[in-house]
């Protein structure tokens, strides 16, 4: 089925009462870091967090009674589960998503919120989209995909008419591709609009599946690396999305996970937005590989569903690789006051004690002395230079853990 201009448009009539149309946003900070003119695609605030609900629910509405009276069935760790499982209720048709054994209790349990039956399923994602392909074949319940569908693709390609909408004048896009359901819809969307405005990809260097495709003109399947950007994790491409891509992208380029801390932990600093690493890709590149002087540029924030505990990781990260956060291993003499003539010093130099660990028992630390570790939070690097400077001036035997 070939997908055109006019099945996103019919996409955005059908969404127009359900879906939000979500902010876009100009950012000074961001524009002056860059050095562009830089407004953020929120699709974060969308309902279930995610821009994922925009395809689910067009492809879900495209059923036949027939076909709802079955069911649907998805594979996802994550956004797309919950987007099919929303969309699902919405309808009130049955919805059954099977989620890998490794997925966040959190989402799973946000999942099943939503009204679907949960099945726990394998190890990766390819293996519950094994299951799930089995489930329909016993059940004759729809399979709803997470990015190959042209139903999907022309969902989410609504966010592209809302960008020329919202900002008529962009120059370039910069869009997460995971499967290639959103990069693929946006270029539908903008291209027939005004072919002028450039489409960047932006994947995860640890899997660069559409990436490798593109270059070498061909479905190309790569092996994966550890990354926390799980959501755009994606092996292969799909068939339908890369047939978009190829002949209408205008690059792609890869982020690593170092690029994509310090988006997401900006992003909570400067302007308040919890958003997922899959959600923060486009950001990351532009922050790290800053635009043309001038230009108008549009990243998409595609999701804001994070685990709690990884938010916690990604401060600490977040302020460590910025030079704000130190912490420090120092032995010391177990007498009265020498922990306060430690802190003394520390404080001279108006650094915050963030935390003290004090160890007497280890058997490392010898006897009569102390062990301390401390966490410290700087203003800069040139804080934590500074403090360090005056601690080996002061003679203080210390060792820097990060």
């Amino acid at each position: 089925m070939t997908i055109t201009y006019d099945d996103v448009k019919k996409a955005q009539e059908t969404q127009s009462k359900i879906i939000r149309k979500t902010n876009l946003e100009f950012s000074e900070t961001f524009s002056k870091i860059c050095g562009a003119k830089v407004f953020l695609k929120n699709e974060y605030e969308q309902k279930t967090g995610s821009f994922k609900i925009r395809g689910a629910y067009y492809k879900i509405k495209s059923l036949t009674d027939e076909q709802k009276s079955k069911g649907v069935v998805a594979a996802s760790a994550g956004n797309h589960s919950q987007g099919v499982a929303f969309a699902s209720s919405i309808e009130n048709i049955p919805c059954t998503i099977v989620m890998p054994k490794t997925a966040s209790p959190a989402k799973v349990a946000a999942t099943k919120g939503y009204g679907a039956k949960v099945v726990l399923e394998g190890s990766t994602y390819d293996e519950s989209w094994e299951y799930a392909q089995k489930i329909s074949s016993e059940t004759n319940a729809t399979i709803i995909h997470a990015f190959d569908d042209p139903h999907v693709i022309a969902g989410q390609g609504v966010i592209g008419l809302e960008i020329m909408e919202q900002l008529p004048n962009v120059d370039e896009i910069y869009v997460p591709i995971g499967g290639g359901g959103l990069v693929a819809g946006i270029i539908l969307a903008v291209k027939e609009k005004n072919p002028n405005v450039r489409i960047i990809g932006v994947e995860s260097s640890s899997y660069p599946s559409m990436k490798e495709s593109f270059e070498k003109k061909s479905l190309q399947t790569v092996k994966g690396n550890s990354t926390i950007a799980d959501g755009i994790s994606v092996k292969t491409p799909g068939k339908i999305t890369f047939g978009v891509v190829r002949h209408q992208i205008d690059e792609i380029v890869t982020v690593d996970d170092s690029d994509i801390i310090n988006a997401m932990f900006l992003l909570m600093e400067r302007s308040k937005a919890v958003v997922e690493p899959a959600g923060a890709v486009a950001l990351a590149y532009i922050l790290k590989h800053k635009p043309e002087s001038g230009k108008t540029v549009v990243p998409i924030l595609c999701g804001g569903n994070i685990d709690m505990y990884l938010l916690g990781q990604i401060v600490s990260k977040g302020l460590s690789g910025m030079g704000r956060m130190l912490k420090i291993s120092v032995l010391l003499k177990d007498k009265p006051g020498a922990l306060k003539e430690l802190v003394d010093e520390i404080s001279s130099i108006n650094v915050n004690i963030v935390e003290v660990i004090h160890d007497r028992l280890s058997t490392d630390v010898s006897a009569g002395s102390a062990g301390v570790t401390i966490s410290l939070e700087t203003e800069d690097q040139n804080q934590s230079n500074e403090l360090i400077n005056h601690l080996q001036g002061k003679d203080i035997k210390f060792e820097i853990i990060s």
